[in-house]
């Protein structure tokens, strides 16, 4: 009894050191947020704009918002601030802003450890509401948008299925990828058609009249003129020379993942290529969510995006996350492009955004994105002019425009509306529009897939 007793004292002193010693202890103190403004904005005027944020980390929050002035270039809360509800991500339309006056915004939230910030977003507002618009009209393809192979001018000519198409700087020429015929048109800037390659589905290099391709897709062109098409049915990227003759880049007609000899590389439904000023060209590696790079000696590697252990296909990896090679994800990357500061830009279909690869490899989001989802729904093509604009297929019915500014504006059509109308902004209609190209005048040309045919838009600030 004894013993038990003296147990039973022991015991309880011990709890009650533990429960002494608890209380003197400080709770660890709680993360300040950390958090992003989203770089681009949207309904810009005169007087209004929409900005977004965020925060990076789970962190426990209070309050949220954004806070901006037009004097102090790095606000706090004590400016003008306007809280949002609490989430993971928000938005505010700002109101009664002054024409022609420069502001500081930045996003913020609060919680026990503080007040985190974001960095800081600079817009100067326009002196007046005009906005660019676009005014389209049908360039090549019958006016009833039905399918058809027939070489010709505008619209006497037909095409089927148009899914890509991509303008030559070198001889400028607008090629097409025309699906259902299984071809590879051309097109002048005065719509007078021409057939480079018609053909059975099948694999075969040689001169473009005996080349066979299965199902081509994305074309970009080297300095040179030199066409690069990304040969989906049979995973391989081919070229197609200034001469006229066909041969293959790399891949070996076998769906899947390897690195190293572009003889022995796989692909998996490769859709698009872009090249770089030094002769690299960069893949769109769809299935296997990846960005692939063919070195002008033949090696290929993974330039962007998460490697999935050995023995588990990429196909189980999609993901959205920024950061380095082997880090970023990606899901179903389905056209890049090549911008004048020698960036590399992504369409990344399923992610809802477009993502950015610096020359070095570091991925970032540039616009939209599962947290801004309505900014951009499912993009199938981006392409820049020489001044950094930035245009986007929003393949559910829409034509956008990201200024050098970092302004999205809605060019041309209407999201989930569904036709074939020509006419100026949002009168206008698509019918799962798919790719985009630009010209040196800057002209918009847009492969409208279920039209069938090549819509032409031309640019006016009004």
């Amino acid at each position: 009894m004894k013993k038990t007793l003296q147990s039973s004292f022991l015991l309880i002193l011990s709890i009650a050191a533990i429960a002494i010693s608890a209380c003197n202890k400080k709770a660890a103190p709680l993360a300040i947020p950390t958090l992003e403004i989203n770089p681009v904005v949207t309904d810009l005027t005169s007087t209004t704009i929409t900005i977004r944020g965020r925060y990076t980390t789970n962190n426990i929050i209070t309050e949220n918002g954004f806070c901006f002035s037009s004097t102090n270039h790095s606000p706090t809360t004590a400016d003008i601030v306007l809280t949002d509800t609490i989430a993971i991500h928000w938005k505010s339309k700002i109101t009664a802003l002054v024409p022609g006056q420069t502001y500081y915004f930045r996003a913020y939230a609060k919680n026990d450890g503080g007040t985190g910030y974001s960095d800081v977003l600079t817009v100067t507002m326009p002196l007046n509401d005009a906005v660019p618009t676009g005014t389209v009209t049908t360039f090549v393809g019958s006016i009833f948008g039905t399918g058809d192979y027939i070489d010709g001018v505008g619209t006497a000519a037909a095409l089927d299925g148009p899914q890509n198409i991509a303008f030559n700087p070198v001889n400028n020429l607008l090629y097409v990828s025309d699906t259902y015929n299984n071809a590879i048109r051309t097109i002048d800037l005065n719509a007078s058609t021409s057939t480079l390659n018609i053909s059975e589905v099948g694999y075969a290099d040689g001169l473009l009249s005996q080349a066979r391709f299965y199902g081509p897709r994305g074309i970009s062109f080297d300095t040179q003129g030199n066409a690069y098409v990304a040969d989906l049915g049979n995973n391989l990227i081919r070229k197609i020379s200034t001469t006229g003759t066909v041969s293959t880049v790399a891949g070996n007609t076998i769906p899947g993942y390897v690195d190293g000899d572009a003889t022995k590389a796989e692909f998996f439904n490769p859709t698009a290529t872009t090249t770089d000023g030094t002769g690299n060209v960069y893949v769109a590696d769809r299935t296997n969510n990846l960005i692939r790079k063919i070195t002008p000696g033949g090696v290929v590697s993974a330039f962007s995006g998460y490697l999935a252990l050995a023995g588990y296909s990429q196909t189980s990896v999609p993901g959205y996350l920024n950061g380095g090679t082997g880090v970023a994800e990606y899901n179903y990357p389905v056209a890049v492009t090549t911008g004048v500061d020698g960036n590399i830009y992504v369409a990344d279909n399923k992610n809802q955004a477009i993502r950015m690869i610096t020359p070095a490899g570091d991925v970032s989001t540039y616009v939209g994105g599962l947290y801004y989802p309505d900014m951009i729904t499912s993009p199938t093509s981006v392409v820049l002019d020489a001044q950094g604009n930035m245009f986007i297929v929003d393949s559910d019915g829409r034509i956008l425009e990201v200024t050098n500014k970092h302004v999205l504006y809605v060019l041309a059509g209407a999201s989930k509306t569904v036709g074939f109308k020509n006419g100026v902004g949002a009168i206008a209609r698509f019918s799962n529009p798919q790719s985009i190209a630009v010209d040196k005048q800057g002209n918009l040309y847009v492969a409208d897939y279920n039209n069938n045919v090549i819509r032409k838009i031309t640019i006016a600030v009004q």
